[in-house]
């Protein structure tokens, strides 16, 4: 066996080494999609609204697409905000999803994307929270990340007052 061929024989020992000791890291990937590895994401509506129920926090869900130049744009922002990174992780059950579910009060003015919507443990789609646009009440844009602030911070106003 050639020098060459033994220099890249351990080359590919040491990268499935590798590889097979970070398995864990692309799970967490799969489930935030890039909005934020250190949330911990509810995988389907079903258990974002179980959880929701028991913790007593609002869902926030998320409809994006990942050919979607808006919902990258949107995604890339919302990761890198550390507040709202914060209340992400601490005040919601968090759900991003690229399908839509068969509830139909989660799209109350259409189906586009981005959209995010917020569901009280009362199982009541917050549709009075809503973006600046009005040709898409739900839609966010990466330069309305302080809208989006503003608007989880009501939700977990709403939340404490109506219960």
């Amino acid at each position: 066996m050639s020098f060459q061929s033994s220099f890249l024989l351990a080359l590919l020992a040491v990268g499935l080494v590798i590889s097979h000791g970070k398995k864990s890291e692309p799970e967490k990937r799969s489930l935030s999609r890039g909005w934020g590895n250190s949330i911990k994401w509810a995988q389907t509506y079903e258990e974002g609204l179980s959880k929701m129920k028991q913790s007593q926090k609002p869902l926030m869900v998320i409809h994006h697409l990942d050919e979607c130049p808006h919902s990258q744009a949107l995604k890339k922002v919302f990761a890198a905000n550390e507040h709202i990174q914060k209340m992400a992780r601490e005040d919601f059950i968090m759900l991003n999803l690229m399908e839509e579910t068969s509830d139909k009060n989660l799209a109350p003015d259409g189906y586009y994307v981005p959209r995010i919507l917020f569901v009280d443990p009362s199982m009541v789609v917050r549709n009075d929270i809503v973006g600046k646009y009005g040709n898409g009440l739900y839609v966010y844009e990466p330069g309305d990340i302080d809208v989006l602030k503003d608007n989880m911070i009501e939700a977990k106003k709403l939340l404490h007052t109506e219960l």
